[in-house]
């Protein structure tokens, strides 16, 4: 796990909150209408990121992280509602018009997907597309866009930028398109970088660059970093805190070190119970039994319950609240003490 510590002077003992948080998410909901009366897929999310600091977001398929991501651009779909508030450097996002919204997303706020072939227009050359961020956010003229779009190609580790600014998306290797992806995510310098997957697609030596450069340039730039993955071992290697997702809620927030030496949750543990040990030989790897239901919305006590091996009737028929319990730590669940 990452040993710096930028809200952290050498030689001192200062407390975690003694940077104030880049991005504030208080309350988050979104809501998707359905045949069953509407579906609730973040339900009334809280959390901050520090200037410097990486934070953690994992669960399942379907547990409301990448739209949670969504949400802080702005960028939920048309037939969504979301209320609740997000802040950036104290200014509110959750009620920028769209004519605002040009000014903070890709300059201010940028995201990283998992897939870089969504996030590049197949018709325009690398170089062309970070060079049109410049102009849009920078104003810069087209010939500084240009090399600015190589320089930060070369940045990102990307060998012969000039020349590969001058390709298309599909004539780049996966692990080059995701740099580009990262390189124009980056060409403004934002605050706060969301990474969604970013690194999923990729065979394990590029995945392993690419993190490298990410902690490079967010040491460089001294941005917050939202980590969004399924991959526990990468989180625990890149985030210095963690959100665990379920159905929609958070139902676990600890530093990185405490939540992966001692989870609490039992959703928690069973997904860190999944990782193969280095070492062992398993012939089958743990599972966590069902799934994710899909109407959790309606579900009047812990939505973990079902799948849930320390439920009981209590359990069912009262919802937890996410609430302290040890110091810096925070659980949803009966069980826990």
């Amino acid at each position: 796990m990452r040993s710096d510590r930028l809200d952290e002077a050498p030689g001192q003992d200062l407390p975690r909150l003694s940077v104030p948080p880049v991005l504030e998410v208080d309350g988050l909901t979104v809501d998707f209408p359905s045949p069953h009366g509407g579906k609730r897929v973040v339900d009334g999310i809280s959390y901050s990121i520090a200037r410097g600091r990486t934070l953690g977001v994992v669960g399942e398929s379907g547990c409301g992280k990448s739209m949670t991501a969504l949400a802080l651009l702005g960028l939920v779909p048309s037939s969504g509602r979301m209320t609740g508030r997000i802040t950036l450097n104290g200014r509110s996002l959750s009620d920028l018009s769209a004519k605002d919204w040009p000014d903070v997303r890709g300059q201010r706020i940028a995201l990283v997907f998992q897939e870089p072939m969504t996030a590049l227009n197949p018709a325009m050359r690398i170089g062309d597309q970070i060079a049109e961020v410049l102009t849009i956010h920078e104003g810069l003229r087209k010939t500084e866009a240009r090399e600015r779009a190589i320089e930060q190609l070369r940045l990102v580790g990307i060998p012969s930028a000039a020349e590969r600014a001058k390709a298309y998306p599909h004539q780049l290797s996966g692990g080059m398109r995701q740099r580009a992806v990262i390189a124009m995510a980056l060409a403004c310098r934002p605050d706060v970088l969301i990474a969604d997957e970013p690194t999923t697609a990729l065979d394990v030596t590029i995945q392993a660059q690419i993190l490298e450069l990410m902690q490079q340039l967010q040491d460089e730039i001294g941005m917050a970093v939202q980590f969004i993955s399924h991959n526990l071992a990468v989180v625990s290697e890149i985030a210095d805190d963690v959100i665990v997702m379920y159905a929609g809620q958070i139902v676990e927030r600890a530093s990185s070190a405490d939540l992966f030496a001692e989870p609490l949750h039992p959703y928690t543990q069973g997904l860190i119970e999944t990782l193969p040990e280095i070492g062992r030989a398993q012939d089958e790897l743990p599972v966590i039994a069902g799934t994710v239901p899909s109407h959790y919305h309606d579900i009047p006590g812990c939505r973990f319950a079902g799948r849930c091996p320390k439920a009981d009737a209590s359990c069912r028929a009262v919802a937890p609240a996410l609430r302290p319990v040890r110091l810096g730590r925070e659980v949803a669940c009966h069980k826990v003490s």
